[in-house]
């Protein structure tokens, strides 16, 4: 076998003995078992089909080789075979490849090659059926009120349940493999006419510059290509798995990104507010969406400078005013407070990491333990003030109630270092340790987007939809953030 028989841009060859054995050298054909070819003979002309055991729709292969067999006593002996075969498969996605590296991708990624002797091309049949779940509302995200379908591993249905929200014949869902080994499928969806195209050219590029073996961890490897963010932890795109959030999403201008394989849409590009939206905001009144909107900004605020903020009136009770003077600790114990809070802090972590790894049916028995047993007797044995299990656990309720996990760890993290800036520098190091949080998040760009936008830098119109849940007939123009080529959603006044 020549060494141009094994290059990436090889023809496929006339020869199928040939092709059969270039399969074995390059695929394992013979040794994986779940790679196989079969041979059939229509018109007197060899015919190979090459196909995945597992990723391939054995009742579709089935229905295509009775379809070619039948070609024996229907139609008369003649050169034209391979139109004959092109003609009778019986699927609406039919693909012409000419190189042997395409007939390996396109077969390792679930579909079927027909190759025909004689011809130097293969015909590439889409019958893919990839394991995976059927769309159901997500954990993360649910609503009260609401479409109960949702995101799943499999590009092909995330894209369906996008269309049947927009069908809008501009909907565009550019496709891609990146991966040397893994060839994942990755697509970037955007409405032609609405998003900004330098955004989406950006994007394409990013990703074509992408060089690893495999994104088998998908899109948080696609992420960090894509922004390069190091050790910066606050998200700089928003994860969804609701097909309703994705599609309004594009709808004002964003550029989703679907990667096989991979529950989670990515929205780009994601300001710091994007990851305080919920879909409940916008299933129900205005005036209720702006009311849990409130509750879940306080939940926020409260996550990131609830225990700061108490930690530096308790060791310094003098900044109180006489009737809060009940806030700080009734009790002494031998163990500081700043130990105490940050024991307390750990052991809610370890309770989130636990609840993770716990399997349901026991999950109420540890929550039963954590709490009843570990948190009174630690309290009744002097490990803890009462004060701080109540202020640890709001700062944590707080966490849980931020839309976005990814944020929610990250406000963790500030609170944490806000915690140690208190301990070491009290009242001036809460303002210094607060300035600098702030100008920390309003230097990050995500895809040249202001993380604080539009809070810095200011714009009145933005600002009032992040604090007010508008309505949709009030909500005329797209955010100017993403830069959109149609500013508005619907016609202006005249």
């Amino acid at each position: 076998m020549t060494k141009q028989d094994l290059s990436t841009k090889a023809p496929i060859p006339a020869d199928l003995n040939e092709l059969e054995k270039i399969f074995e050298k390059r695929m394992g054909l013979g040794v994986s078992f779940d790679l196989g070819v079969r041979h059939i003979k229509v018109l007197k002309k060899n015919i190979q089909l090459y196909y995945i055991n597992g990723l391939a729709d054995t009742l579709y292969i089935t229905e295509i080789l009775k379809e070619l067999l039948e070609l024996n006593d229907t139609e008369r002996l003649t050169s034209r075979v391979y139109e004959i075969v092109q003609n009778r498969i019986v699927n609406q996605s039919v693909e012409i490849v000419k190189t042997i590296d395409e007939m390996a991708d396109q077969v390792l990624s679930g579909l079927i090659a027909i190759v025909v002797e004689g011809e130097g091309e293969a015909l590439i049949v889409d019958v893919r059926s990839y394991p995976g779940r059927q769309p159901m509302e997500p954990d993360t995200e649910k609503v009260v009120r609401g479409s109960r379908d949702g995101y799943v591993e499999n590009i092909i249905l995330n894209t369906a349940l996008t269309r049947r929200r927009i069908r809008d014949e501009r909907l565009r869902f550019e496709l891609m493999k990146i991966g040397e080994r893994s060839k994942t499928d990755v697509a970037i969806g955007y409405i032609e006419g609405v998003a900004n195209p330098d955004l989406v050219e950006t994007i394409k590029k990013e990703l074509k510059t992408i060089d690893v073996d495999g994104i088998t961890m998908a899109d948080k490897t696609i992420e960090e290509f894509l922004l390069k963010q190091e050790y910066n932890p606050y998200p700089l795109v928003r994860y969804t798995e609701r097909a309703d959030v994705g599609s309004i999403h594009l709808l004002e201008g964003h550029v989703l990104i679907f990667i096989d394989t991979s529950p989670s849409v990515m929205i780009t590009p994601a300001t710091f507010f994007h990851h305080v939206q919920h879909a409940e905001e916008y299933r129900e009144s205005p005036a209720v969406g702006t009311f849990i909107r409130w509750i879940r900004f306080i939940g926020i605020v409260a996550s990131l400078f609830l225990l700061p903020l108490w930690y530096l009136f308790a060791i310094d009770p003098s900044m109180l005013p006489n009737h809060l003077e009940f806030i700080g600790p009734n009790k002494q114990t031998n163990i500081p407070l700043i130990i105490q809070l940050f024991i307390a802090d750990m052991g809610i972590e370890f309770l989130r990491i636990a609840a993770i790894h716990t399997p349901t049916p026991l999950a109420t028995a540890m929550g039963l333990i954590a709490a009843v047993l570990i948190g009174q007797i630690a309290i009744d044995v002097g490990l803890f003030v009462p004060e701080v299990i109540l202020y640890v656990a709001v700062a944590a309720i707080g966490t849980y109630a931020t839309p976005s996990y990814e944020l929610s760890i990250a406000n963790k993290i500030a609170r944490v270092i806000l915690l140690l800036i208190v301990a070491f520098f009290k009242l001036p190091g809460l303002l210094i340790g607060g300035t600098l949080f702030i100008i920390f998040l309003v230097q990050i760009r995500a895809l040249n987007a202001p993380y604080l936008w539009p809070f810095i830098p200011f714009n009145p119109q933005a600002i009032t939809h992040i604090l007010f849940r508008r309505t949709v007939p009030g909500s005329k123009v797209r955010p100017s953030i993403v830069r959109p080529r149609d500013r508005f959603r619907q016609p202006p006044d005249k």
